[in-house]
């Protein structure tokens, strides 16, 4: 289950490799669909991908990864109440590490990709609706479908991934009560800290593997 969630995680991480413009207009669900299909067929196709170079894997989600994700939202909502008493400093740092840290902790699960296919439910939304959930599943090999849902909002430069569904249970939701339980313990700066410490040895891990 772990190892599952991972791969799904990273699919949410890599779906910016596309490397095209996010069009404004572009409706939430197709750019899901489009970015989603893009990211399949690179992985699948990338022989560095495939071969486990982290390094190519890194390059592609520190270079796209940031027009498609709004990771301030992301960690303020995993942060709760907490963010309101940051400061503009310590929010800042926060952001940085947290965003670290998925990418160390789920890039590497790219070049698992293999047979997977993805599939869409009907997406229902109004049309003034700034906020929506898009719903997929990833289709392995053996026919089991796999929980892949996606909430977005909509901003001045278009839609913005925030939060994803892996089977059943919201990233953002899964970080909070880690990020509850360190506040707690040594505040802002402690979690700040502890992520840092994560992120240097992911990082050291990495680079030994090069």
């Amino acid at each position: 289950m772990k190892y599952i969630r991972q791969f799904l995680f990273c699919m949410f991480a890599s779906m910016a490799f596309a490397g095209v413009s996010m069009a404004a207009d572009e409706a939430p669900d197709q750019l899901v669909k489009r970015l989603s299909q893009e990211i399949m067929d690179i992985a699948k196709s990338d022989k560095d991908i495939q071969s486990g170079n982290q390094k190519r894997v890194f390059d592609l989600v520190e270079g796209k990864i940031l027009p498609f994700v709004d990771f301030q939202r992301m960690t303020s909502l995993a942060a709760g109440k907490s963010w309101r008493d940051a400061t503009p400093d310590q929010q800042k740092q926060l952001i940085s590490e947290f965003r670290s840290l998925l990418i160390f902790t789920y890039s590497g699960a790219i070049s698992q990709i293999k047979d997977q296919r993805l599939e869409f439910k009907p997406f229902r939304a109004a049309a003034e609706d700034t906020e929506v959930e898009v719903r997929s599943q990833v289709i392995q090999k053996n026919g089991e479908a796999l929980q892949l849902n996606y909430r977005l909002e909509k901003l001045a430069t278009g839609w913005k991934i925030y939060d994803i569904n892996v089977l059943g249970a919201w990233l953002v939701e899964t970080y909070k009560g880690t990020f509850t339980a360190e506040i707690s313990k040594s505040g802002i700066d402690g979690l700040i800290k502890t992520l840092a410490e994560k992120n240097k040895k992911l990082a050291g891990a990495t680079a030994a593997k090069k």
